[in-house]
């Protein structure tokens, strides 16, 4: 598995990951805090326009961030488009295409099972109220979307996208789920000027990271509360990206310790669980 970025357990930033042309991978168990996780992105354009590979003993979702693809496998061939998701069993052969450009976000993990191939319309996610939801308060509004989550029958990863309202909060009341999932975010369709600041801490006075983040960068959470926060006239957008420690057992999406002090009015994520 290639990866584009050196060795450092400690390391919380990986900056610019939507950099390069065509399959690339960011962030590995190899190269990260991450135990299981696998972030990686696939863009293709007029001079790139296809990739194939094997998920091998990886079980892999694919989010479609920008323009549409069509990809090969199984024997099948289907069509992706904006803010679609797949996800791709183990010992599986992939084949992807495009046209006019894709940009995919890839996340995977490795599993014992094999699990099988389904396609996620985000039509599909719009008519399900626990799937897209609004939630926060008036300073802490976004919309939640999930992509891979109980919508998909899958051994570890989990998989959506978070869209805040400008120079809101998200992840807000700050939560963690740890024992269960380690997590990672991806920012995406943030350009110039616009950034946020993202917290990642188990103890506030002492946080593991603080920092700016903005368009293509990931930030890796292996354990505590890690709330962010959209500059005044800009949103924070980001893919969130989840693989379970225990194969299936640990695979839920809303299951989270609120911090305390916060935790008055519930965790934000209620509508997930109907």
């Amino acid at each position: 598995m290639s990866t584009q970025m050196q060795p450092s357990p400690d390391r919380y930033i990986f900056r610019g990951t939507n950099r390069q042309k065509g399959r690339h991978h960011a962030v590995t168990p190899e190269n990260s805090s991450m135990k299981h996780l696998v972030y990686g992105r696939i863009i293709l354009d007029g001079e790139t326009p296809r990739v194939s590979f094997s998920t091998e003993t990886y079980e892999t979702g694919l989010i479609c961030l920008a323009g549409a693809c069509t990809l090969k496998a199984d024997g099948e061939t289907y069509r992706i488009e904006h803010r679609d998701s797949i996800y791709l069993p183990r010992d599986t052969s992939v084949e992807i295409e495009t046209e006019g450009g894709v940009d995919l976000v890839e996340c995977s993990a490795e599993v014992e099972g094999k699990y099988p191939l389904q396609v996620v319309r985000f039509s599909d996610i719009e008519r399900d109220p626990s799937l897209r939801f609004q939630t926060g308060g008036p300073s802490t509004t976004r919309t939640i979307n999930i992509a891979l989550g109980k919508n998909v029958q899958a051994g570890r990863i989990v998989a959506g996208f978070t869209s805040s309202e400008p120079g809101h909060w998200t992840s807000w009341p700050p939560h963690e789920h740890a024992a269960m999932l380690e997590e990672l975010y991806v920012y995406y369709d943030m350009p110039a000027p616009a950034f946020g600041v993202q917290f990642v801490y188990t103890n506030p006075d002492e946080p593991e990271f603080v920092g700016v983040v903005h368009d293509g960068d990931a930030v890796v959470m292996p354990r505590g509360f890690h709330p962010n926060v959209s500059v005044p006239g800009h949103r924070i957008n980001f893919v969130w990206l989840m693989a379970a420690h225990r194969e299936t057992e640990d695979r839920q999406f809303g299951v989270v310790t609120v911090q305390p002090g916060f935790d008055q009015a519930g965790t934000g994520l209620e509508a997930s669980r109907k």
